[in-house]
């Protein structure tokens, strides 16, 4: 048999694509081609096929190789997973194996020089781009791939194991499922936290109606811890987000929490020095997810605001208001999830301190420093909270404060409210939602005409302080009209700042 085919996959961004591989072996000077857009990594894989076959007492044919590469799209294939399909098309050939047996499976593993079979980046979404058959992967990967694929994968320790298995099905390694996510387990809790009433409650609300915040304090008063917190009080992943942030964590190479799936909000933390290409993504031919996809469906903190580079805040303001990011390069684009909730901190000025009579800078440090931040990326930011220093009092107060535990219920008793309600969190309410489900009383209206006849509030921020209203009247259970004392309540968490920064 000069012709053989077997089904692999490759990966761009955080989605797999079928690959199939044809092998034809025929007359002419011994060689080894690949065809089909081949990356650098594939077309190592000649080196590493040959070897582990060799090594595995299974021939390889002295005659001249040509592998295409077969798929739609025009994007190029590649990725040491192919290895194992190109292994197996070559045994096809020559007649090792069977091409009907193998035409009921997919491969996706890297082959050692030795003949073992290597788990391979991005799993997860290469073993869902193969939906129409039993996909083999190194037996070291079946925890990471079992809450997508189940029984539809089975593993193998060895290309000749592989061999072994597809003439007797029966000797596959078949995981045992153990659920799709890890126990939710959290390391901080919001107990630890003395004092910061309004910020705690600031928090509380951010995580039951999704709405952005920014923390602006001065060294120690706890802003860090804050929001190292946030990700404790909100609630569980659903089974359609847990599947999506494991995609997106297998696609950009991050380990699974436990081996499993992603079942807690994740949290981002990148540091300030990040490039613009490790927040956004991209950066390599596979178009890898950036800071804020790993971010979807949880947090991404931006310590120390100021430090960013402007370029990189600006980008976050259109991920912000449609919850995706597109990554475009020559050959190709791709379009990455980036629905997060946004936690900011900052100090009130070059020095940090920001209170008269302690505060060195002048007014003009002060413009330039708050000068980085752009005022639309600012004015995303629907909860804006000055956090101090803690008394003494609370400090040496060895009362036990509220835990996570007890805020992530109401949080979650409040987002289930407004999800019913309004089958979208509170933040992403239009303005023609808000008039349906967010109706204000006579009192609280009046109260806003003033603001507005003030100049103290924008159109874009009257409808933000409507978001978060509506979130405080859901976790006061209020649910029917949203009155005087929640948007005084909206109001003060967003103008409540130290004088450095009243100027926002």
């Amino acid at each position: 048999m000069a012709f053989a085919l077997a089904r692999s996959a490759s990966l761009l961004g955080i989605h797999g694509e079928p690959v199939d591989i044809e092998v034809h072996v025929g007359a002419g000077l011994p060689g080894f081609t690949i065809v089909g857009q081949p990356d650098e990594s594939c077309r190592e894989s000649r080196d590493r096929v040959r070897a582990a076959l060799l090594s595995s007492a299974l021939p390889w044919p002295n005659r001249r190789v040509t592998i295409n590469l077969s798929m739609r799209s025009t994007v190029k294939r590649g990725g040491s997973g192919l290895d194992l399909a190109i292994a197996v098309g070559l045994l096809v050939v020559q007649e090792v194996i069977p091409q009907e047996t193998v035409d009921r499976f997919g491969f996706l593993a890297e082959l050692g020089l030795d003949g073992s079979l290597r788990s391979v980046p991005g799993l997860v979404p290469l073993v869902a781009a193969i939906d129409d058959r039993r996909v083999v992967v190194a037996e070291s990967a079946h925890s990471s791939v079992s809450v997508v694929s189940g029984d539809r994968v089975v593993g193998a320790r060895s290309l000749l194991h592989v061999v072994e298995s597809l003439r007797d099905a029966e000797s596959w390694s078949v995981p045992r499922l153990e659920g799709s996510v890890e126990a939710p387990q959290n390391d901080v809790d919001l107990s630890d936290v003395r004092g910061q009433l309004a910020a705690r409650r600031a928090l509380e609300i951010a995580a039951a109606g999704a709405h952005h915040l920014l923390l602006v304090g001065p060294p120690g008063a706890g802003k860090s811890m804050l929001a190292r917190r946030m990700p404790s009080i909100m609630p569980p992943l659903d089974a359609e987000q847990s599947l999506q942030s494991t995609i997106i964590h297998s696609a950009a190479h991050v380990s699974m929490p436990n081996g499993g799936g992603v079942s807690q909000a994740p949290f981002r933390a990148p540091h300030h020095s990040v490039s613009l290409t490790a927040m956004v993504g991209g950066g390599t031919s596979s178009l890898r997810p950036g800071e804020i996809s790993l971010a979807t469906n949880g947090v991404l903190f931006l310590d120390e605001l100021g430090e960013f580079a402007p370029s990189v805040l600006d980008a976050l303001r259109q991920p912000l208001e449609e919850g995706v990011v597109r990554v475009a390069r020559a050959r190709h684009s791709v379009e990455l999830p980036a629905r997060f909730l946004l936690v900011a901190a900052t100090n009130p000025c070059p020095c940090g301190e920001g209170t008269p009579g302690v505060c060195v800078c002048d007014d003009r440090m002060r413009m330039r420093y708050f000068r980085r931040f752009s005022g639309p990326l600012l004015d995303r930011f629907d909860l804006r909270v000055a956090v101090t220093r803690p008394d003494v009092g609370d400090l040496l107060d060895t009362a036990p404060a509220e835990s996570s535990n007890e805020v992530a219920k109401r949080v979650a008793r409040a987002r289930e409210t407004s999800l019913k309600r309004n089958g979208v969190t509170n933040s992403s309410l239009s303005g023609e939602l808000l008039d349906r489900f967010a109706p204000l009383s006579v009192s609280a209206t009046q109260l806003l005409r003033t603001h507005l006849e003030r100049g103290a509030l924008s159109g874009r921020g009257f409808h933000r302080i409507r978001r978060v209203a509506r979130t405080i009247a859901d976790l006061d259970d209020a649910p029917k009209v949203v009155d005087e004392e929640h948007v005084a309540a909206a109001l003060a968490l967003r103008v409540q700042l130290q004088p450095a920064v009243r100027q926002w």
